[in-house]
């Protein structure tokens, strides 16, 4: 299996300001979706059907979302998407948008991190990232991607002077 790293400090893909917008964690979560499942014993709605997820500046929209909660605090711990392409975006504090889609989305608000697995791609301004799987810890602005034997890493990172235009 070939296996490709990359591990930035996205300097090199997103501008060194662009950290997520802090205060999106403490807000309220909002979901729109056409059926909603509840399952008491394990702490997880399943929501179904042109799903829409809004905290603060974030946004995810699926096919379906499953949201898991602590038992004892009820504290959303997971939200995972999946769709023909579910995509995510959040604003960063300097204003820019920070957009990823994949197959599924798995959002660990406990880690702070964003994994992305089967075709994804994550992109601010015209910097793009492609691979099979992309994890994304949001506030450190570590990334690591992943190809497989089919499917290498491939990355577009846009000039400087291009960006600040």
């Amino acid at each position: 299996m070939k296996l490709s790293h990359l591990s930035l400090s996205l300097c090199l893909l997103l501008p060194t300001a662009a950290l997520a917008l802090s205060t999106d964690t403490e807000q309220p979560v909002y979901i729109d979706s056409d059926t909603q499942q509840l399952d008491m014993k394990s702490n997880q709605v399943t929501f179904a059907g042109d799903v829409k997820l809004k905290q603060g500046s974030i946004n995810i929209n699926a096919d379906k979302i499953v949201v898991t909660r602590e038992a004892q605090t009820g504290a959303i711990q997971v939200i995972q998407g999946f769709g023909d392409l579910a995509t995510f975006s959040q604003l960063t504090d300097d204003g820019k948008t920070l957009y990823g889609e994949a197959k599924e989305l798995h959002y660990s608000l406990k880690d702070d991190q964003l994994t992305m697995k089967q075709q994804a791609m994550l992109s601010q301004d015209d910097s793009v990232i492609r691979g099979t799987t992309i994890k994304y810890r949001i506030s450190s602005q570590k990334l690591v991607a992943d190809g497989n034997a089919n499917e290498r890493v491939s990355t577009v990172l846009q000039p400087q002077q291009v960006q600040e235009k």
